[in-house]
């Protein structure tokens, strides 16, 4: 193991991320209501742009008047971009009159550290203007060409002792269209593709995100109505390492947690990992068996990750 470790900057239960606009204070509400561990309050794609101030003012009087976390729940907003003239007005309302109440920022389509940089710049004034106590997180997108190249670096930025950097999300609609890929599809499998077009993609900021200690996240699958591809699609990028999936509709947000969630016999398996190789190792023994199959330290680390995740998703019920 390298002298160099940079550990998870912040854990969060982030299997499911279910994405409302704020233009739409009834799907808010539900949303609240909902089994998502995460709620993006979206000011940004979903919310065209004669709408954008009054999503705003729905955005700030939802985060004060609903109490998010003793639903369960950690809400975020999705800002408008750097290249647009709403961005600076999202972070400075947001902040001024619900700062206390925000747990993340998440900031769309981040082609350089700089783009970050700006926004927790303005966060960190505006938190100590107010007299904020509480510290606002930031989320970032990954969804332009640019965006990846700079990946490494972004999530590099991430790991230094001031950054408010948590997590990176791969966001496929515009990643794709940056690309010039050919497909339509919003997330799923391309019929022009053999295999998972954005394989090597996910794999990428996945590995940028494990070492800065930032959490992966996967982005949306646009057709609601297949559900077995959305698993399909979530249970490629839980096997890669991400941590959760968007839901673009709340009937994919139970989808998402069933994916996520460490079935009862993984973890049954996970302790009986554990509980063997303590044996093993009582006995002087680097490594184990069970079930006919080598257990050892990696193994551990494998199993620990497996019950932090349970431990996680008992603390919310």
């Amino acid at each position: 193991m390298s002298h160099t470790l940079h550990p998870l900057r912040r854990a969060r239960l982030q299997r499911s991320e279910l994405a409302v606009p704020a233009s739409n204070p009834t799907m808010i509400d539900k949303a609240a209501d909902s089994a998502a561990d995460f709620v993006f309050l979206d000011l940004e794609d979903a919310v065209a742009p004669p709408e954008k101030e009054q999503a705003r003012k729905n955005a700030i009087q939802a985060l004060n008047d609903i109490d998010w976390a003793a639903k369960g729940k950690t809400v975020s907003v999705r800002i408008n971009g750097l290249d647009t003239h709403y961005m600076y007005r999202d972070v400075v309302d947001v902040m001024e009159q619900a700062g206390a109440r925000v747990h993340t920022l998440l900031v769309p389509k981040v082609g350089v550290t700089a783009d970050l940089y700006m926004v927790e710049a303005m966060v960190n004034q505006i938190e100590q203007a107010r007299g904020l106590t509480t510290r606002v997180g930031i989320e970032a997108l990954i969804e332009t060409a640019l965006g990846m190249a700079n990946v490494e670096d972004i999530a590099r930025y991430g790991a230094g002792p001031a950054s408010r950097l948590e997590a990176l999300h791969f966001g496929v609609a515009d990643y794709a269209a940056s690309m010039r890929a050919r497909t339509t599809n919003i997330g799923g499998l391309n019929p022009m593709y053999p295999g998972d077009q954005w394989h090597a993609s996910i794999t990428r900021m996945v590995i940028a995100c494990r070492a800065y200690g930032l959490r992966p996240i996967d982005g949306p699958f646009g057709d609601f109505s297949d559900p077995e591809g959305y698993k399909d699609g979530a249970r490629r990028a839980a096997a890669l390492g991400c941590e959760g999936k968007w839901a673009i509709h709340p009937s994919q947000v139970a989808l998402a947690n069933e994916v996520f969630s460490p079935p009862e016999a993984e973890v049954t398996k996970a302790r009986r990992i554990i509980e063997e190789l303590r044996k093993a190792e009582a006995q002087g023994k680097g490594a184990a068996s069970l079930d006919g199959k080598m257990i050892d330290a990696a193994s551990e680390k494998m199993a620990n990750n497996v019950l932090l995740l349970a431990d996680a998703i008992a603390a919310k019920h």
